[in-house]
């Protein structure tokens, strides 16, 4: 019997299955060399609509990329998903990149998520000519406000004291710090902002620096990070009551 008649594939199908598997192949032997762009960084051979995920821990992507660094060199390419993107490792290629070649690493990454939510605009999101002279603003007034100063330590000398009365007050207890640590931080930044501080146990402040740190997290899971890949995102409205 042969196999043919076991399967049951007609002549139309075989021609069908056989140009894919040419296309599938062709696209794994290119997509290591180049991923179509002339002298990109060598990298993993990606495989459709995937790219490179199936090779990376997303919950420890650092220790992925660093890894496949160790066979592909200090600048190398992967794809994630349909995105191609370039990976520098190494603090002397980080550095030659970051300050010899500001002016061409400088710009953020469009991610269509945020794109939908501050329509391009806003320090944090923001990007292109008007992220940095809202940048260039920040930075400048930050300085007037103290920012490298000596006065910006006293507030952080400060800030230092009660955070450390706080964790006497435990008595040796074990308890998680995180809340408390970004809320020294957050304090620290308030003063220099508003010229005062919030209490350890303000629940308003407490609330916001909880849910400040639970979007982080949220943003760095691998879901979240899955979605930004591929685009997956739904048109976000905002009302104003």
């Amino acid at each position: 019997m042969s196999i043919l008649s076991v399967v049951s594939l007609d002549a139309p199908t075989l021609v069908l299955l056989a140009a894919l598997t040419i296309i599938l192949l062709v696209y794994v032997n290119t997509g290591s060399k180049s991923h179509g762009i002339v002298n990109f960084p060598p990298g993993p051979a990606p495989l459709p609509v995937i790219g490179n995920l199936h090779m990376l821990d997303l919950k420890k992507l650092n220790k992925s990329l660093m890894e496949l660094s160790e066979k592909y060199g200090t600048v190398f390419s992967v794809k994630l998903g349909p995105r191609s993107v370039v990976v520098l490792t190494g603090y002397e290629t980080v550095k030659d990149a970051l300050v010899n070649h500001a002016d061409a690493f400088g710009e953020r990454a469009r991610i269509p998520i945020f794109e939908t939510i501050s329509k391009g605009h806003g320090i944090i999101f923001g990007h292109g000519d008007s992220w940095k002279q809202m940048r260039r603003f920040a930075i400048t007034t930050l300085r007037d406000f103290g920012m490298g100063k000596k006065t910006i330590e006293d507030k952080i000398m400060e800030e230092t004291d009660f955070l450390i009365k706080m964790i006497d007050s435990h008595k040796g207890k074990a308890f998680n710090p995180t809340v408390k640590l970004n809320s020294a931080v957050a304090n620290i930044i308030c003063s220099i902002v508003f010229g005062d501080r919030f209490n350890y146990e303000d629940e308003t402040f407490v609330s916001l620096v909880t849910r400040v740190n639970e979007n982080i997290q949220l943003l760095g899971s691998p879901m979240i990070q899955v979605k930004l890949i591929f685009h997956l995102h739904q048109k976000i409205t905002f009302t104003t009551s």
